[in-house]
């Protein structure tokens, strides 16, 4: 767990820059639907984007409305203040008003040398499976144009290959969450996530493989009075989830931008790897910003809720994000018209208000009778 931490202490750590000095060429990216193994090919190093210990963001602040979230303007303050100096590619979704606005000032403010947007259609069809292809083969030859690293067929094969077996890792590990006394901790599970997210794949595999077999042994992560599911919108503080369990949660699942549920799913083949990512990109992304998509969400969370015998669920949204403060009015509904307890919560992207936290999830547990 340490290493893990420690990982996650830097927005570039350890791991990332001996992978750069191998001559390896980080992509950064903050959004699920740019398909991970698309960004494995060749040389290439997919980095999830995030701000860890961002003290404020009084520079963005001048840029960025104060309405814009937190977790934009914590990505934009990093940026002028030269933190993602090593990324040397931005890959962008418009998948809300604020992540364009991060766009637009990034460019003016400290352009990068390689940025690209991937327009996301809203909808899932066969024609806007077409556009996703489309806009991946774009992205492709832009790649391999500025980078010269090879996007080929067989490269984009031999990458989802190497992604799969990294997933099916992941999953295994999730796996054991499902066990009546599960042998690691939500907060154990969200920091080798998100350690795995801001890592070379291969580098942190083999610790990810050792810490698997350590977990493997233990009876169990301790005592919990409740089993709860997190969901919403991006969560890279872990301590977060380690507040919560600080009051008797154990926290057995999770559905959010960065959470294994789904989005740790491994690619289906269909003989032509540009269109078995553009198909990927939309089942392991369950995002409010989609139209018509509200019902399988929610099937998936009552799906996940009877398969890891969850107590209750707790909706954390970033404070004026627009999806998911919006989705979650009907979710709310939806899931307690299930028999399902949740609880919403609202915070900042950088952990704060812990008191109130600790104090709202206790009194939610009390109220289950646990």
């Amino acid at each position: 767990m340490k290493l893990f931490q420690e990982l996650l202490e830097n927005p570039q750590n350890q791991l990332f820059e001996q992978a750069v000095a191998d001559g390896r060429i980080p992509i950064g990216y903050s959004c699920s639907f740019v398909p991970e193994a698309f960004l494995m090919a060749d040389k290439l190093m997919p980095v999830r984007l995030h701000a860890p210990g961002v003290a404020g963001t009084e520079t963005a602040d001048i840029y960025l409305s104060n309405f814009i979230c937190t977790y934009t303007r914590s990505l934009l303050e990093f940026a002028i203040d030269d933190r993602f100096d090593l990324i040397q590619g931005w890959v962008f979704v418009p998948s809300c008003a604020h992540m364009q606005r991060l766009y637009d000032n990034l460019e003016y403010l400290n352009k990068p040398k390689f940025s690209h947007v991937l327009d996301v259609p809203r909808k899932v069809t066969d024609a806007t499976i077409a556009w996703q292809i489309e806009e991946l083969t774009m992205l492709a030859d832009k790649l391999s144009a500025h980078f010269d690293v090879d996007m080929s067929d067989a490269s984009l094969m031999t990458a989802i290959d190497e992604w799969n077996n990294f997933a099916a890792v992941i999953q295994s590990i999730g796996e054991l969450r499902k066990k009546s006394a599960p042998p690691i901790t939500g907060t154990e599970f969200h920091t080798l996530l998100m350690a795995a997210l801001v890592s070379p794949k291969n580098m942190i595999l083999p610790k990810i493989l050792d810490f698997q077999q350590a977990v493997e042994k233990r009876d169990n992560a301790g005592e919990f009075r409740a089993r709860l599911m997190v969901m919403g919108s991006h969560l890279h503080d872990p301590d977060f989830i380690k507040i919560i369990e600080s009051q008797g949660g154990l926290v057995v699942a999770d559905l959010f931008c960065s959470g294994s549920i789904p989005g740790f799913k491994t690619v289906e083949l269909n003989g032509n790897p540009i269109k078995s990512l553009a198909e990927h990109s939309f089942k392991k992304t369950l995002c409010p910003r989609m139209m018509e998509d509200f019902d399988r969400r929610l099937k998936t969370i009552i799906d996940t809720v009877k398969e890891y015998k969850v107590d209750g669920v707790v909706i954390e949204i970033i404070k004026f994000c627009d999806l998911w403060g919006v989705d979650s009015m009907s979710m709310v509904s939806a899931l307690r018209k299930e028999g399902i307890p949740v609880l919403k919560l609202e915070r900042e992207y950088s952990m704060g208000g812990e008191g109130q936290l600790r104090t709202r999830v206790q009194a939610f547990i009390e109220s289950m009778g646990k």
